[in-house]
């Protein structure tokens, strides 16, 4: 374009170490056209000035002009252009007051076309079908001007597309995104449409300037490409840069002022004063009361999706003082932060007294592993701090089986356990603590050879000595094995005794006294109906391992539990919004259901490859999410099955689920008081449900006096001929849940005496498993025929039949649309506190 449009040669390139400018193609390229590639040294971007000064430039303009016209971020390309557009018809100084048009083409530029970007504009509507009643002008935005066109780009308010037209009017002091034009309900107009705005959102100038490469919008030099003037603008760099862009429950002694839905205008209100101090909501947890970009272009701002006005003065506190403070992501910024440093040297004194570690030299062929300090903010249970914590973790990725660990395993609690032991100690009225082990790690022994290097921020200018560990800490590969060991031999001496059904939990039972104590690593429940049992068993392990009584359980491995008249509520409202905001989709646009229904997902081989670690993250947060979860279960479990090779279709539908969450934020589960103990089970199958392996998905639901507590969705391991024998093989599998979750109950003392209940929507597989005649016609599921027989047979199975549209487990085999997934929810016993009114 150069040589053909000015008659000119291009002798040199000048540019960063990008791939797009120096790959083998590219070089290729240069030396057959005899250009010169002059490229900067790596992290130099002030050796490419011209050009990061100038990317600065256009980005402040775009976003000068998006501003003013409060446009939703999705139209950042329109910006950039239009940008360009204005840039090249202004005089510059370096170019003698002369615009870079004008330098370029040799001819002053008009303005009298020039409109003001963003205003309200009329288009010449043609399409009126001989309707002479239909309106001859229509309404839409002006996003700028299109290249090789004598026109004006207009987006279709309306419609939702781009329009260019000649025959425009203009009324230039309006702006159809501006705030001032929401509607009572303080959305924007109907017409907007922000479909894209989640994917948008968070990118900085260098991703920017990177898509408007790989979508080819550059329009050319005459009209819409930025010529570069040598001394304009300030030096930085453009990467300095970021785009802005039920029922009600009461809820007993738990924070925070309650939430206002948005209004037209948007105000803030003063805190409201509660009963005996003020609680001001930090901006993490204040949703109602957004500031900066989110009180001006966020469209679904989270003060539609969560209030805080079902509970009491004490746990709005508490949950305003988790979300309130942020911990340090690396030593270098805790090492600016008095409180942290001070953190960092407790814990190393504490090490140093337990014995710990010796300074030694490093013997030869040994290799000392590295280590990481880990930051986290401990909390009273009424909100207030109560200690800064700072962890020394050794890197134990790095050790090397059988030289420094040989086993690893150690049982930690199963979620089921500890659903069903609160949900019993619920029913039962029984008190529910929590305890946490202060440096629980330090009290286990190391048996092998382990060398450490000095922790970051304690070694001294000369040394040369690394650390040998005597004991276990945080990290090392065998520090859990051993840990759970010496805590698990002091609650057997203090008369405990271990359970079968879950080594991680420990039962104390005399006579009418009952206590349990179920552990996960180094935090602890410890539920009874001794308080002084409970208070003895306090004092006793805290002469061993110096234990921190937390009190009443409230927030337990990221689950919030929150006690109302009807029971308790767990939740993982706080984890929720932690993952919207990794994801950069706090504004992003609602689902009422996580998976689209009928979608059958497979490799997609043929699609863009996407961020692997960021799928893996996105997935495996949500993994834990199912804590609380069941109605994200199948959809998670689906999504899992690509993290190996993630593809476009893979995180848009992991997208899918994020926008879901934002619609129930604090969504959890109920464990009612009332309801008794009995046990029933859902189970269902989706007959070939799998497109790649053709194998049936098991879907499987124990439901205990109305609250539910165990749930699972998985593919089976073989392929089955008959929807009869996927939905028989899902009741066997069913039923082995049952039978070791009834053995729990009895440890738990809520022994189950009659039949467990099992509904099924299948009558083939309700027959099988009752009438021996129907034995002979399947031999090729007869293992699993004979158990189920057999459990039948002694009564500890009931199966019964159910309608396809009540069956709850549906939502661990399918995906469901949002009506019949919130009526299943309902009937579950699923509740969301956080639901504004």
């Amino acid at each position: 374009m150069v040589e053909r449009q000015f008659g000119k040669k291009i002798k040199r390139i000048r540019c960063d170490n990008g791939g797009e400018f120096t790959s083998n193609q590219m070089r290729n390229f240069y030396s057959d056209q005899g250009i010169a590639l002059e490229t900067t040294c790596p992290h130099t971007p002030q050796q490419n000035g011209v050009v990061e000064r100038k990317h600065r430039h256009l980005l402040e303009v775009a976003r000068a002009i998006r501003f003013e016209a409060n446009l939703p971020i999705k139209f950042w390309g329109e910006c950039v252009l239009t940008a360009t557009y204005i840039i090249n018809r202004v005089p510059s100084k370096v170019l003698n007051n002369k615009t870079p048009y004008e330098v370029l083409l040799g001819k002053i530029p008009s303005y009298d076309h020039m409109k003001v970007f963003g205003c309200l504009a009329y288009y010449w509507n043609n399409d009126t079908k001989g309707d002479k009643f239909e309106p001859r002008g229509k309404r839409g935005v002006f996003l700028g001007y299109p290249h090789g066109t004598k026109g004006y780009k207009v987006y279709d308010i309306e419609q939702k597309k781009m329009i260019i037209s000649r025959h425009v009017q203009f009324v230039e002091e309006s702006f159809p995104f501006r705030d001032d034009n929401l509607n009572k309900e303080g959305k924007a107009p109907a017409c907007e449409d922000n479909t894209d705005e989640e994917w948008m959102k968070g990118g900085d100038a260098t991703h920017m300037h990177a898509n408007i490469r790989s979508n080819n919008l550059d329009p050319g030099p005459q009209e819409n490409e930025s010529i570069h003037d040598e001394e304009d603008e300030s030096p930085g760099s453009a990467g300095d840069h970021n785009l802005e862009q039920n029922e009600t429950h009461e809820v007993l002694d738990d924070p925070s002022e309650s939430h206002t839905p948005l209004i037209h205008k948007r105000t803030r209100f003063q805190p409201q004063h509660l009963k005996d101090y003020a609680v001001k909501l930090p901006p993490s947890i204040d949703h109602a009361n957004p500031i900066h970009e989110q009180s001006t272009s966020t469209v679904h701002p989270l003060a539609h999706y969560i209030s805080y006005n079902n509970f009491s003065t004490n746990h709005k506190a508490f949950l305003a003082a988790i979300d309130s403070h942020d911990e340090p992501k690396s030593f270098k910024e805790a090492s600016q932060d008095d409180r942290w440093k001070d953190a960092m040297q407790k814990e190393i004194k504490a090490l140093e007294q337990n014995g710990t570690w010796t300074l030694e030299e490093l013997p030869n062929g040994k290799k000392a592993i590295d280590s990481k300090w880990v930051y986290k903010i401990k909390h009273k249970p009424n909100g207030e701090v109560e200690r800064y914590k700072a962890r020394l973790v050794a890197k134990g990725f790095t050790q090397l089986e059988g030289v420094d660990y040989h086993d690893t395993f150690a049982p930690v609690a199963k979620l089921v356990t500890m659903r069903a032991l609160l949900s019993v100690a619920v029913k039962r009225g029984w008190h529910i603590h929590q305890l946490d082990v202060n440096n629980a790690f330090l009290h286990g022994d190391l048996e092998e050879e382990v060398y450490m290097k000095v922790p970051q921020g304690f070694s001294q200018e000369k040394e040369t000595r690394v650390c040998r560990l005597r004991k276990s800490i945080y990290g090392l590969k065998q520090a859990s094995r051993n840990w759970y060991h010496k805590f698990t031999s002091c609650l057997m001496n203090l008369g405990f005794k271990q359970s079968v059904a879950d080594p991680s939990l420990f039962i104390h039972k005399t006579g009418k006294t009952y206590v349990a104590a179920l552990i996960y690593v180094d935090d602890v429940i410890v539920v009874g109906n001794d308080m002084n049992k409970m208070q003895a068993t306090k004092i006793e392990l805290h002469d061993q391992f110096t234990i921190k009584d937390l009190g009443s359980l409230k927030y337990f491995l990221g689950i919030e539990v929150a006690r109302t008249k009807e029971g308790i509520v767990l939740s993982q409202r706080k984890y929720t919004l932690d993952i919207l905001r990794d994801m950069g989709l706090e504004g992003c646009r609602p689902s009422t259901f996580p998976m689209e229904q009928g979608l059958k997902l497979d490799k997609c081989e043929n699609e863009q490859r996407v961020d692997a670690a960021q799928y893996r993250r996105l997935v495996g947060r949500l993994l834990y999410l199912q804590a609380t979860r069941p109605d994200i279960t199948y959809s998670v479990n689906v999504l899992s099955q690509f993290v190996a090779d993630p593809r476009e279709p893979h995180l848009e539908a992991a997208i899918r689920v994020v926008r879901y969450l934002k619609t129930t934020l604090g969504q959890g589960i109920m464990l009612p008081k009332e309801g008794g103990t009995q046990l029933v089970a859902y189970c269902d199958s989706d007959w070939m449900g799998c497109p790649l392996t053709r194998r049936s998905r098991t879907g499987y639901l124990l439901v205990l006096g109305g609250a539910p507590v165990s749930w699972k969705s998985k593919k089976q391991s073989v392929v089955s001929r008959s929807s009869a024998e996927a939905e028989y093989r899902a009741m066997a599998a069913t039923v082995s849940e049952i039978l070791w979750f009834r053995w729990l109950l009895t440890e738990l003392d809520a022994p189950q005496e009659n039949s467990t209940t099992l509904f099924c929507d299948n009558e083939a597989a309700r027959h099988i498993a009752n009438n021996p005649v129907f034995h002979e016609r399947t031999k090729h599921v007869e293992m699993d025929c004979h158990f189920v027989r057999e459990q039948v047979e002694s009564k500890e199975i009931l199966p019964a039949c159910i309608k396809s549209q009540l069956q709850v487990a549906d939502l661990l085999t399918k995906p469901l649309g949002g009506p019949q997934l919130q009526s299943l929810t309902v009937k579950l016993g699923i509740t969301n506190l956080h639901a504004p009114t």
